[in-house]
């Protein structure tokens, strides 16, 4: 991403992040019953960027402040994405928006102070994929206490 200037930057970072919300979901998630069942496809449930915000958070994969740092990028991809004219970082607009979530992923020790505006971008975008990928490899596949079945609604043995 260093190597991309402006819209670039942002479409390839929410990208990254976008995919890595998908495997943290993917991970807790039981296995598709078929490989076609496309639950994350553009048109599918699961398939824009919020849904996937919103599933994580009632899950509580994420909190409030990931949420709208997460929720904030979204929206910064979208005005990037459907601009017609040059997006900045720096434009007041942008840099406003992610001022807040910039202050929130501050709090990490891996926040160094790096110049302004395309770099705390990148450092934001990093810390995010990180740790949804760190959260997504530590998660196994929900398993729900009870089933319904159309011989009746069937206890599950938490065990396997």
């Amino acid at each position: 991403m260093l190597e991309e200037r402006g819209r670039g930057a942002v479409l390839v970072g929410v990208a990254q992040v976008d995919a890595a919300l998908e495997h943290l979901l993917q991970a807790l998630l039981a296995p598709a019953p078929s490989r076609g069942d496309g639950l994350f496809l553009p048109d599918r449930p699961l398939g824009s960027l919020g849904a996937k915000v919103a599933l994580a958070r009632r899950l509580g994969l994420i909190d409030a402040p990931v949420e709208r740092a997460l929720s904030a990028l979204r929206k910064l991809r979208n005005a990037f994405a459907h601009s017609t004219e040059s997006a900045s970082l720096a434009d007041p607009a942008h840099s406003t928006r992610l001022a807040e979530i910039y202050a929130e992923a501050r709090t990490n020790p891996l926040w160094a102070p790096l110049e302004p505006a395309l770099r705390d971008y990148i450092l934001l975008i990093t810390i995010l994929v990180a740790f949804l990928e760190a959260t997504a490899q530590q998660l196994r596949p929900y398993q729900p206490p009870v089933v319904v079945r159309f011989s009746g609604v069937i206890r599950q043995d938490p065990a396997g």
